[in-house]
């Protein structure tokens, strides 16, 4: 077990902030998360992981900050001191970037230069990860590796493309360990309810429940590389660990439609997805990128990452989990 690193991540409540935070913490690392100010707590998925900090095992810590408050950014890297920086905070939702540009700009985009920015300030000797996204490529033909070019078609792709950008940016400029993780789409029982992945999941549990009669979708077309988050923060800790920084895409390389996801899906309960199934266009994206497939033959060679979870695999995962959940719920005594 390794011991005396510390790292800061940013997004720690995330799904993806989660499972980091667990190998991380796997690993011997103290483990420093930062939280948006909120009246109600939003940490359910770092509860398992967190100890009460005046216990002498406590080594997860969380603190309140923002990225689009560079000085409290500042504040909390000298405060910290971290060996390593992952930056995993987005407005990420692809569908919602559309309804909220500017937001999604401030934070996805322009949220990334505050914190490099930040850390150039200080001086502070560090290395640090970027959360860049599949989405980057948009219409650009798959298969999509490191060197294809970028096509964004929504306001989060093109914000993630100003974040990538920005982070070879400084690692050319000033000499700082920067890389990206060009991350195809990975999903898990951690996923956000409003992700089509984890949507069709709970529908799914929720049918067999009796507790839900039709799932409402948009495209079902749409061709995407679907991995499993627990496998792909491994890839993250591994570009870290590398001798010199670059860019590396993580994906599985196997293509699957929505409508195949729908399909693994229902029939791992016997149930067939078109009697449940309803098209609603509010759910169509005003620009749709049709596929992503990525290529990981950098990662594999380099930093030797491969997938172990598959799409079909996941889907199974995913509705096994949610199924757990609603059990649990339906178990529970009536709040009087």
């Amino acid at each position: 077990m390794q011991t005396s690193k510390r790292a800061l991540i940013t997004g720690i409540t995330g799904q993806d902030g989660s499972y980091l935070a667990e190998l991380l913490l796997e690993k011997g690392y103290e483990v420093h998360g930062i939280v948006r100010r909120s009246s109600q707590f939003n940490t359910s998925r770092i509860d398992h992981l967190y100890v009460d900090p005046h216990e002498a095992r406590a080594r997860l810590f969380l603190h309140y900050g923002d990225l689009t408050d560079g000085s409290r950014l500042v504040t909390l890297l000298e405060k910290v001191q971290p060996n390593e920086v992952y930056n995993l905070a987005a407005q990420s939702h692809v569908r919602v970037s559309f309804d909220e540009p500017e937001f999604t700009g401030l934070s996805t985009g322009v949220g990334s230069t505050r914190l490099l920015e930040a850390i150039r300030m200080i001086g502070l000797e560090c290395r640090y990860y970027q959360a860049s996204s599949s989405e980057m490529f948009g219409a650009t033909p798959p298969p999509q590796n490191e060197d294809t070019p970028f096509w964004p078609r929504s306001p989060y792709g093109a914000a993630k493309v100003y974040a990538y950008w920005m982070t070879r940016n400084y690692r050319e400029a000033y000499g700082m360990f920067a890389t990206n993780g060009i991350l195809f789409n990975h999903e898990s029982p951690r996923r956000g309810e409003t992700f089509v992945t984890r949507k069709i999941s709970m529908a799914v549990s929720n049918i067999v429940a009796g507790k839900q009669d039709f799932l409402y979708m948009g495209n079902l077309d749409a061709v995407r590389d679907w991995g499993y988050a627990k496998d792909y923060v491994e890839a993250m800790w591994l570009m870290l660990q590398a001798e010199e920084p670059s860019d590396f895409v993580v994906a599985t390389g196997t293509a699957y439609t929505v409508r195949d996801f729908l399909q693994f899906s229902f029939e791992h309960v016997g149930l067939d997805w078109e009697k449940y199934v309803r098209f609603d266009e509010r759910y169509l994206r005003p620009s749709e990128v049709d596929s992503l497939i990525g290529d990981a033959s950098k990662a594999r060679d380099v930093l030797g990452w491969t997938p172990k979870v598959l799409t079909p695999e996941l889907a199974r995962l995913m509705v096994d989990a949610d199924s757990k959940t609603i059990d649990l719920r339906t178990e529970l005594p009536a709040q009087l």
